[in-house]
């Protein structure tokens, strides 16, 4: 009897961290590959609900609502949509969470680069 607790103990301590694994929502901050070696500081506010994403990319060129946002364990994925000189461009980011960072990896629609940068979590 004394096991059956036990396992059932640890299950629900894993359970519970497993829920609480990957919790993205704040406000993260990193420098994003460029053109010619450049980097730029992009902003990300991040609010989790469940398996949903939702919130913001910001950076000196504007502030960008994500879509598609989805939470999976530790893995994190969503898409911005780019708006440029009367085009789109679709960038499409996936991450995982550990603890204070999230190391990303980005790819634009029609592009067969992948890039990769870390994103740490803000203060504030």
């Amino acid at each position: 009897m004394k096991t059956r607790i036990l396992s059932v103990l640890a299950f629900l301590a894993v359970s519970v961290f497993t829920l609480a694994a990957a919790d993205a929502s704040g406000k993260w901050t990193a420098e994003t590959p460029g053109r010619d070696g450049a980097t730029m500081t992009n902003t990300f506010a991040l609010k989790t609900t469940g398996s949903t994403l939702t919130g913001t990319m910001a950076n000196q060129r504007g502030e960008n609502a994500i879509t598609d946002g989805k939470v999976d364990g530790d893995n994190i994925s969503f898409t911005v949509i780019l708006k440029m000189g009367g085009n789109e461009r679709k960038l499409n980011f996936k991450g995982v969470v550990s603890g204070d960072s999230i190391k990303f990896t980005r790819s634009m629609e029609g592009n067969d680069s992948v890039q990769e940068f870390t994103a740490k979590r803000s203060a504030t």
